[in-house]
């Protein structure tokens, strides 16, 4: 049974890579552009859906502004990765957001970026599978109504190629991401050819009128208007997720690592402001509609669209106007819209776990999230994301309205206080800087993330005023509980490590008195004879067996043959009026302790070593149960000795490690 286990864990995630091969998962731009700017680049698939719908509330007539609100998005967007080029070029260690706000304003606001990009990592792979989810049940009718199953699938697919390595998902993924760019990239040309010449074809949609909401009939006239037109700009800023990924992600590059990271930043921003606003321009070009309740906002000649009606995305829309008598071409973009955002919950994939080894070494999160798998990977890391991000699915049905509410309030947190930290860098660096040209170019980069953190700081406040009602809370109180647990964390590291100091009086007991040895015996067979024997090669001061005397007929039979063997140790039997054997043994060890302190009190436990776990069921209760009670008694260690019975042969595990070796080269 082991050995299918571990052959079926080779095929999933391959052969265990050497520690000395970590440089050769390093990425070229090619692959660390999928890698890291997936979720970026496939935010173009749901911001302008969100822009819309938000919009709609007012009617029809607001979303014609959709293209201007796309060009404060764009304007944010440029800024954000001017801004974020300066930081890879001045901390490339990869602690990104984290590294930068706790090295220049402090360790709380260092834990307050990390909390609130965890989240917002765990949020990027719910809302980019569950919009994925709804472009595939769009084209494949057979999914409708059976979302979330589908998306908990390709989360732990997601999961399982990342736990191949970083190197691997680049490769696997870089294809489609290539392909998505394609395929919007020839839906913009082709829209605006036709744009300019013919005209294109009215939207599936273009026919409905739209309800506006009651508190909205007037359009977007007065402080209700310009705070959905606020809202619209913050839904639409979704669009600026995963930029900061590639910052925490540097380590991964090539070198020159900070160079690399630059280059692929520009890319990502120049290639998401070109694909956002055209999608805009030619979706109000060709009069699309989205809303979020097509039967209560939309009508169709004054009645309501019918009940079977089936909403399409705005890139849908967009795709089957500029391929109009090509519908293979409608297929082909949904599929690579689908795959794109299903595949930019990689970004988090890569992101989470770097970010998460970095608090670990730092005390904030478990070790163990700074433990790297067989494929160098951040296994636990990769794990823990993709059971966050399943539950978020499962809790909002993978819905993305409900769930983008959520969105994009942690990372313009981490957005605001990265280039707050910027700021102060390079105000430090100046006071001692001399040379003119690098002081130029450290005034011009300050100024740079200046205007950065004023930018993002009030869209920070816009995204908290319209989206805190509608669910941004939620995340909010994920930061902060998120917060306190690391703090807790960090706290817990810090006590065992005071408590843990060699001080002089500790230095002065590192060598016992007298070590006081205990072998627990039941009955004289081959286990306990080892045991004695183990406990007396290590030539103890004071040499003992023990036994509890629950059976009087037991221990009169397992007296004599002691007697009769001669063994070189006495044998003390303990009474047990109530038939327990935990309790006597505590009480005979805490007397020994109490009557000798600096005594070291070793107590020998004979145990079998089994291969089914039903034996386990059957065996070392006893043993289980002591061993559990004497670990919390002061100087007392507890030796387990082992003794393998025969159905234990071969479960060492190196041999199916290498049996399974040998299936995969026979494969």
């Amino acid at each position: 049974m082991s050995d299918l286990a571990d052959a079926a864990k080779r095929l999933l995630l391959g052969r265990p890579v050497r520690s000395d091969r970590l440089g050769h998962t390093l990425l070229p731009k090619r692959l660390a552009l999928p890698v890291f700017a997936s979720d970026a680049l496939s935010s173009v698939a749901y911001a302008p859906d969100e822009i819309l719908l938000t919009l709609a509330l007012a009617g029809f007539t607001a979303t014609t502004i959709s293209p201007w609100v796309g060009v404060a998005v764009v304007v944010v967007l440029v800024t954000v990765v001017a801004s974020y080029r300066q930081n890879v070029h001045a901390y490339p260690s990869g602690g990104g957001d984290y590294e930068v706000a706790t090295t220049n304003l402090g360790p709380g606001a260092g834990l307050s970026v990390a909390s609130a990009l965890m989240v917002d990592y765990v949020l990027t792979v719910a809302v980019s599978i569950s919009s994925g989810t709804q472009y595939a049940a769009s084209a494949i009718p057979a999914l409708r109504g059976h979302e979330v199953p589908f998306a908990i699938g390709v989360v732990v697919l997601l999961a399982v190629a990342n736990l191949r390595g970083v190197k691997e998902s680049g490769r696997f993924f870089a294809i489609p991401v290539y392909f998505f760019m394609a395929a919007i990239g020839v839906t913009a040309v082709v829209g605006f050819a036709r744009f300019v010449t013919t005209g294109l074809p009215a939207a599936e949609s273009a026919g409905f009128d739209i309800v506006a909401s009651d508190n909205l009939s007037s359009g977007l006239v007065g402080l209700g208007g310009a705070f959905l037109v606020a809202r619209a700009f913050a839904s639409g800023c979704a669009a600026l997720t995963g930029v900061e990924a590639i910052s925490n992600g540097v380590p991964a590059f090539r070198k020159p690592k900070s160079k690399n990271a630059a280059t692929t930043l520009a890319l990502l921003g120049a290639i998401s402001a070109v694909m956002i606003m055209a999608i805009l321009v030619l979706a109000r070009d060709i009069g699309a509609k989205y809303v979020e309740d097509p039967a209560s906002q939309l009508r169709d000649h004054g009645h309501a669209v019918s009940a079977d009606y089936v909403q399409h995305p705005v890139i849908g829309q967009l795709a089957q106007s500029v391929f109009s008598g090509f519908s293979p071409a409608f297929y082909v973009v949904s599929a690579a819209t689908g795959v794109i955002l299903v595949l930019a919950a990689n970004t988090a994939f890569n992101g989470f776990p770097v970010l998460g080894s970095i608090l670990a070494k730092d005390g904030y999160l478990p070790r163990q999230m700074d433990t790297r798998g067989d494929r160098l990977a951040f296994s636990n890391g990769i794990i823990v994301l993709a059971l966050g991000a399943i539950a978020l699915i499962v809790a909002f049905d993978a819905t993305v309205t409900r769930l983008i509410q959520l969105y994009i309030v942690g990372v313009f947190v981490s957005f605001t206080l990265s280039q707050l930290g910027m700021v102060r860098h390079w105000t430090r660096n100046l006071r001692t800087e001399t040379d003119p040209a690098v002081r130029k170019r450290m005034v011009r980069s300050r100024m740079v993330n200046g205007f950065g953190f004023g930018l993002t700081g009030v869209v920070l406040l816009i995204v908290l005023a319209t989206k805190f009602t509608h669910g941004a809370w939620i995340a909010i109180l994920a930061m902060a509980g998120l917060y306190a647990l690391m703090r807790g964390i960090r706290r817990h590291y810090e006590s065992v490590a005071r408590e843990l100091t060699l001080d002089d009086a500790a230095a002065a007991r590192a060598l016992p008195s007298r070590v006081h040895a205990i072998v627990l015996i039941s009955k004289l067979h081959k286990p306990a004879m080892r045991a004695i024997s183990y406990a007396r090669a290590s030539r103890p001061s004071v040499l003992e067996a023990v036994t509890v005397g629950v059976h009087p007929e037991e221990v009169t039979a397992l007296t004599a043959e002691w007697d009769a063997l001669d063994l070189p140790l006495p044998l003390r039997v303990l009474d047990s009026p109530f038939r327990e054997i935990t309790r006597p043994v505590l009480q005979y060890v805490r007397s020994v302790r109490r009557e000798s302190p600096r005594d070291l009190v070793v107590v020998y436990i004979p145990e079998y070593v089994v291969g089914h776990w039903w034996e386990q069921l059957l065996h070392n209760q006893s043993a289980l149960r002591l061993k559990g009670r004497l670990l919390f008694t002061p100087g007392v260690v507890v030796a387990s000795v082992p003794w393998q019975l025969e159905s234990s042969e071969g479960q060492t595990g190196l041999e199916d490690t290498r049996d399974a070796a040998t299936w995969l080269h026979r494969r």
